[in-house]
């Protein structure tokens, strides 16, 4: 069908084609230019008129039909002026869009060809300019002039749309007619020639459910009630024809992929009418039970769904939430179970849409129930007291062994296990109670003392006889009540003063009283005297029955140094059963006060010391006097130890400072300067080494008389008892050796380091000046003196 297409357009153009270039001769032959006479004055440059003749050859505007494929080129035009004689004098010249390349002029007749195929969609006109002018010279014999050719549009190109796919969405049960999306098409023909470029619309894919209106392109639903969980996406092809749609038009199509988006227009529903489940009775609570799902096919907000519990016996036990994940309902134990006390429970639950649209409420209830039967399990429990904790009480001071009180466990199980009981020792840690095992009887070991402990706060166990394992824990609280055991005594140490000049019954001290016992067995104290000191000449007691008594002076004139401490005893009984009582002795001390009988001294040796100095001063002074001499002893001594017993000069101190060495020699290589035996200990010979770092059994005293005096300045007979005393010790470092220090070893770079020149006899140094330095230098002055004087002493 589509070559038989082609066959036929083919033709068409053919004919068309033809009909214009019979019309074109006609027009030419109608439209030979003819001469004017007609003309109109221009001026010159130089003033002169020129004639200038109408035009004289005239041609309407050209066109060419466009995809002419033809074995000839296609007439254009003709053009021919009124001076044409028609004798070929006169030349025609073309010139401008094309010329030359895509139109032809025959210069002698003025005939204008096409030599190539024109297309209108890529140029729709040409400007072209004509001139006729002397063949022989050249000369224009016309004035220039334009024309238009114009490219004549055939039906050569199809319609096209826009995209080649459309996507579009539409809500499920829309009503007929709803608009869905518009689809445009262009046609590249010239849309002012013909019914090239006049598109219609028409759908190829999609009936029944989508239809599209001719002009507009526009898509419509045109089925109600389309239902997206039916169906969701439709497949629709649209056609473009142009030529207004008839016979021999081209066409263009495209594809659109329309979409039904959801409305909650379905409830939801429970696949199941009853779900059963179980659960231990040992699940905590919090725990999930199991789950529940109602099948919705809606999508999105359309489909969610709430579950709730709205009736059951098993409303205050368990509860439900929604997992939005999921779309389920979860289950969840909400308290503790007890398979002995009810083992199974029945739950009503209900699912409803969250969203509900209102144009689809008639298609409600958008709900649905179910039931949800739970049973529960037996599990093996651990023993249940019966109650969660226990208070007893228990008298203090009470024998051992007495009972505090008794708890009780039971197994819940069916098997109804022999239970044992144990107390906590870590809430026991000194052992003040035990329990009977079996009974669970709670007993003392040793008195309780309400004063040390009032509440003793235990632990008890109880397990199963048969499983270890399972075990259970109560608190158990014991107070310790409260026996009169304690007598009152002085809430504190006290202390009185009173004046010398106090006056008759004048108060001077409150006292109160503590009792460790509870209030009960304590306050109200009774404050008295003894019965022995009830007329006590010097002090008095009255009770202020508010739990303090005040003591007054029952005389005047007391005197320190008569008398300066009273020790008044005062007896305090608490109003327990049987009461208790204590005597408590204050202490009065007698003070000497002014005449406001402010304090001024409480001290009897005032009197006494008043001229003088107080003990204390004394004592002060003496250890002044104590460390004084014990620093001037503390310093002689040092400066006695300091003393040298050597020979001391009045300007210089000279000391030998003897350094022992094992071995020393001359060099790093002096291996002949001398025998190494010389260096050995003689001692060593024998075997015998003394030891340096002990003091010596035996000591060789030096003989008396070689020792010089402490005062001596005599150095020669210094150095010498000190070298008698080196011989006659052997014990005494450093041992005799021979040290050569002027060999420096062979191949030393070293130079000598002495200023000396010890190994040469001769000095260029002059000594004499040590004859001025007195006395003592005159040994030294003798060995490095000028060798004149050595020479005039030998």
């Amino acid at each position: 069908p589509k070559m038989k297409e082609d066959n036929c357009l083919h033709a068409a153009l053919i004919c068309m084609g033809m009909l214009y270039y019979s019309h074109a001769i006609a027009t030419e032959k109608v439209n030979h230019a003819r001469p004017s006479l007609h003309g109109h004055h221009e001026k010159g440059k130089e003033g002169q008129v020129l004639h200038r003749s109408k035009r004289g050859w005239v041609w309407n505007q050209f066109f060419v039909i466009e995809e002419y494929t033809g074995p000839d080129p296609v007439l254009v035009g003709r053009l021919h002026s009124d001076i044409d004689s028609g004798d070929g004098n006169i030349k025609y010249i073309l010139s401008g869009e094309g010329a030359g390349i895509i139109f032809v002029i025959d210069d002698k007749s003025g005939n204008i060809h096409a030599t190539k195929t024109l297309d209108r969609e890529e140029r729709a006109q040409y400007t072209l300019t004509a001139q006729a002018v002397d063949r022989n010279t050249n000369r224009p014999l016309e004035p220039p002039s334009e024309f238009i050719v114009k490219v004549q549009d055939i039906n050569d190109n199809p319609p096209e749309f826009l995209h080649e796919n459309y996507h579009a969405n539409v809500p499920e049960r829309s009503n007929v007619g709803t608009s869905v999306i518009q689809v445009t098409a262009s046609d590249a023909d010239d849309p002012t020639y013909g019914n090239s470029a006049k598109l219609v619309y028409s759908i190829l894919e999609g009936q029944p459910y989508f239809s599209v209106e001719a002009q507009t392109g526009i898509i419509r639903t045109a089925l109600p009630n389309m239902d997206r969980e039916a169906k969701e996406e439709y497949h629709v092809v649209i056609q473009a024809k142009d030529m207004g749609g008839h016979m021999g038009g081209l066409s263009g199509t495209t594809k659109v992929t329309i979409t039904l988006t959801d409305v909650n227009d379905n409830p939801p529903k429970f696949p199941q009418s009853v779900y059963q489940m179980s659960v231990s009775e040992a699940a905590v609570p919090g725990e999930e039970v199991g789950r529940v799902k109602a099948k919705d096919p809606d999508i999105g907000e359309n489909g969610l769904v709430a579950y709730s519990i709205i009736d059951g016996d098993g409303m205050d036990m368990f509860e439900i939430t929604t997992d939005y994940e999921t779309q389920e309902g979860v289950v969840k134990l909400k308290k503790l179970l007890d398979f002995e006390t009810k083992k199974s429970y029945s739950l009503k639950v209900e699912a409803a849409n969250v969203h509900i649209d209102p144009k689809f409420i008639s298609n409600g209830p958008f709900k649905d129930t179910v039931t949800v039967k739970i049973s529960v399990e037996d599990a093996d429990e651990p023993p249940i007291f019966l109650k969660p904790s226990y208070i007893f009480e228990v008298q203090e001071n009470a024998a051992s062994g007495t009972v505090v009180g008794k708890v009780h466990a039971k197994d819940p199980d069916a098997a109804n296990s022999a239970i044992r009981y144990s107390i906590d020792r870590h809430t026991d840690l000194e052992r003040y109670f035990t329990i009977n095992a079996e009974d669970g009887n709670i007993k003392t070991v040793k008195a309780l003392d309400r004063e040390e402990i009032a509440w003793h706060n235990i632990s008890i166990f109880a397990v199963e006889v048969h499983k270890q394992h399972q075990e259970a824990k109560v608190p158990v609280a014991i107070k310790v009540i409260d026996v009169n055991d304690n007598a009152p005594k002085f809430a504190a140490a006290y202390e009185a003063f009173v004046c010398e000049n106090a006056r008759s019954n004048q108060q001077f001290i409150t006292i109160t009283a503590d009792d460790k016992d509870d209030s009960a067995n304590g306050p109200r104290f009774i404050f008295s005297l003894p019965p022995e000191i009830i007329h006590n000449p010097n002090f008095t007691l009255r009770d202020n029955r508010d739990n303090t008594a005040s003591v007054f002076v029952r005389r005047e004139g007391f005197s320190r140094q008569k008398q300066d401490l009273y020790l008044l005893p005062i007896v305090i009984s608490d109003g327990g059963l049987p009461p208790m009582s204590s005597t408590n002795t204050l202490t009065i001390r007698v003070c000497g006060c002014d005449s406001n009988g402010s304090l001024l001294s409480c001290n009897a040796e005032a009197y006494i010391l008043n001229a003088g100095l107080s003990t204390g001063a004394l004592i002060a002074i003496l250890a002044c006097i104590v460390i004084l001499l014990v620093i001037v002893v503390l310093f002689v001594t040092l400066k006695r130890q300091k003393k040298e017993p050597l020979i001391v000069f009045e300007e210089e101190d000279v000391r030998e400072n003897i350094i022992t060495y094992d071995d020393e020699g001359g060099g790093e290589e002096d291996t002949e300067a001398f025998d190494i035996a010389t260096l050995q200990n003689p001692d060593g010979i024998n075997g015998f080494i003394p030891r340096k770092d002990i003091k010596p059994e035996y000591q060789y005293m030096p003989r008396p008389g070689l020792r010089p005096a402490p005062n001596s300045v005599d150095v020669d007979d210094f150095i010498n008892t000190r070298i008698q005393e080196a011989d006659n010790d052997p014990t005494a470092p450093p041992y005799d050796s021979i040290q050569i220090y002027g060999y420096e070893g062979r191949g030393s770079v070293a130079g000598s380091l002495s200023s000396l020149e010890s190994a040469t006899t001769d000095s260029d140094l002059d000594y004499d000046y040590l004859q001025n330095w007195g006395p003592r230098f005159k040994k030294l002055a003798d060995l490095y003196g000028s060798k004149d004087t050595f020479d005039d002493d030998s």
